[in-house]
């Protein structure tokens, strides 16, 4: 970590600073806080607003575990997050996502047409790894990977993935700028 973390658990200095450490807290249960929540405790606000986000994408959209987390983890690899693939890999395999597909899953040059792409992953997690790739890499997606996307998936999800991806982004990159789990340097 290129910052110290803060002591676990935090001090808070007023109620409603207790209040956002409560709701982490509560969110993690039963498991500890996670280095990422040891970063971003250097500021309550930011990471009442984190909890609350990353939250809704995690726990409340309409995404099966494996859409979910197929992109999150897609993120993970592109980006070079190894802390963020450690803690959701294990739920593709969880969600029943075979080991060959967890291994195209986290190639970070893999090519999802390939017959060994088509035979480990559906046409709709093709598609989502796809529609990942292009949110990642180029942000603009071209239509061909959009309209794959969206001949798999209704509104909300479609609105749903992109918000998972654009979030796990966020994630990333925070993660890999502040080394979180020192995992990137």
């Amino acid at each position: 970590m290129r910052l110290p973390y803060v002591p676990d658990p935090p001090p808070t200095n007023t109620p409603d600073e207790a209040k956002i450490l409560a709701s982490v807290q509560a969110r993690r249960a039963p498991n500890p806080l996670l280095p990422l929540d040891l970063a971003l405790l250097h500021s309550f606000p930011v990471t009442e607003g984190w909890n609350s986000f990353i939250g809704a994408i995690r726990t409340r959209t309409s995404l099966s575990t494996v859409i979910r987390e197929l992109a999150i983890c897609r993120v993970a690899v592109v980006n070079g997050a190894l802390f963020e693939w450690e803690q959701h890999a294990p739920l593709l395999t969880e969600g029943g996502l075979s080991d060959e597909a967890l291994k195209i899953v986290g190639d970070a040059g893999a090519d999802f047409s390939t017959e060994s792409g088509a035979q480990a992953l559906t046409e709709e997690q093709r598609a989502v790894l796809a529609y990942t790739d292009a949110m990642t890499k180029t942000v603009a997606v071209p239509d061909r990977v959009f309209e794959r996307l969206k001949a798999c998936f209704d509104e909300k999800e479609v609105v749903e993935i992109t918000a998972t991806v654009a979030a796990y982004n966020c994630v990333s990159r925070f993660l890999v700028a502040l080394d979180v789990g020192e995992k990137n340097h």
